[in-house]
């Protein structure tokens, strides 16, 4: 069968010329009932593998039986995108603000709280999930209409969390800057690691720091959390979200694309989304962190930098990660050093230029992992 694809444009910023500026949105709905899924990309300007696992899942959907709706928004960060300096892109902060354009989403502990003592032991799961989505649509109208207005990454995340308010699986599709493929994943849904291709798993808490998967997936957990408290009842929403990292920034590449949408596929299969389909999570390795044990490694230093340490390669304790060149003592035996692993690790991804400064974020890191 042929699934028909539905695009429209919504209008997310004015650029200085008061012009707008837009993103796509495609709608797929299948004929059966089943979730809704809401999928975006590039909303940090340089991250655009993305948009190429968005372009193969409309291409491999279309040809798939649907249950429920699928919503995708590839490049949904126009500003981002076009922000440039040269060979780069700079799209990873407001330019005006300097806000990070992934900590402006919105989430009200307190106000969930609040609702969550209207719940009642008779009221049905489908009826506490229609009030609670059109609670979280009303808070979300109600910040994009403060009087004294929002920066602009505030208003872009908010306008895309409007889209997303109602979807019961929710994927952001990120990139490193170099970078091995790796997956967040709330706790309580640690089940779905294995769903994804996905070698590296991070196991994240389910706290609020401005993301948009948690802002999906804070209020669903809070809500449950304070049903249980206030009527001792069980209840499960069956809302998750994720965010995919696929790969190094400022890179295009249309093979590894497919490659991650029949992940995505995978997984949407599993959660019930395909009708009849036989895409299945891979037999492999899956190492997983918990977030406390995903380290940052800063530089004391200054130099310039071989990154000896690929992303994805253990390393033990002891081995080399980089080779730092400095330029004040190239005539000594200081004009070369080597920085040690102080422990066993796995690299996730490194800092993408060779000229650092003191204070970088030279590497990011799996310490303490284990296999899924």
């Amino acid at each position: 069968m042929t699934t028909q694809v539905v695009k429209k444009h919504m209008v997310v910023a004015q650029n200085a010329s008061g012009r707008n500026m837009n993103v796509p949105i495609y709608r797929m709905k299948g004929a059966r009932p089943g979730p809704t899924v809401y999928i975006q990309s590039s909303i940090h300007g340089a991250e655009v593998q993305g948009n190429v696992v968005i372009y193969h899942l409309i291409q491999r959907l279309k040809d798939m039986d649907i249950c429920g709706e699928i919503i995708l928004v590839p490049n949904c960060n126009p500003i981002g995108t076009n922000i440039k300096a040269g060979e780069y892109t700079l799209g990873r902060f407001d330019p005006v603000n300097g806000t990070n354009w992934n900590r402006g989403y919105f989430f009200d502990k307190g106000a969930v709280e609040h609702f969550a003592k209207t719940v009642t032991r008779e009221e049905s799961i489908d009826g506490i999930k229609q009030r609670f989505r059109a609670h979280l649509s009303n808070a979300i109208d109600n910040k994009l209409a403060e009087p004294w207005g929002l920066g602009l990454a505030q208003q872009l995340n908010l306008k895309l969390q409007q889209m997303a308010v109602n979807a019961d699986l929710v994927l952001d599709l990120h990139n490193g800057p170099v970078s091995t493929r790796h997956v967040y994943i709330p706790e309580y849904a640690k089940d779905s690691a294995k769903l994804f291709n996905i070698p590296h798993c991070i196991f994240i808490p389910n706290v609020f720091a401005g993301a948009l998967d948690e802002a999906t997936f804070c209020p669903w957990w809070t809500l449950q959390e304070s049903i249980k408290s206030n009527l001792e009842r069980e209840v499960s929403f069956n809302v998750e979200a994720f965010t995919l990292e696929m790969g190094s920034q400022e890179v295009i590449d249309f093979n590894e694309g497919n490659i991650d949408a029949t992940s995505i596929l995978s997984y949407l299969n599993a959660k019930g989304v395909l009708h009849e389909c036989d895409i299945k999570p891979k037999e492999m390795q899956r190492l997983s962190v918990y977030l406390k044990d995903y380290k940052t490694l800063f530089t004391n230093w200054g130099g310039m930098v071989e990154y000896m340490a690929k992303p994805g390669q253990s390393v033990k304790k002891g081995e080399p990660l980089a080779q730092i060149l400095n330029i004040d003592d190239l005539d000594n035996d200081n004009g070369s050093r080597t920085l040690e692993a102080p422990c066993d690790l796995i690299p996730i991804l490194h800092f993408p230029s060779a000229s650092v400064l003191s204070g970088t974020q030279l590497y990011k890191v799996f310490t303490n992992y284990k296999e899924l």
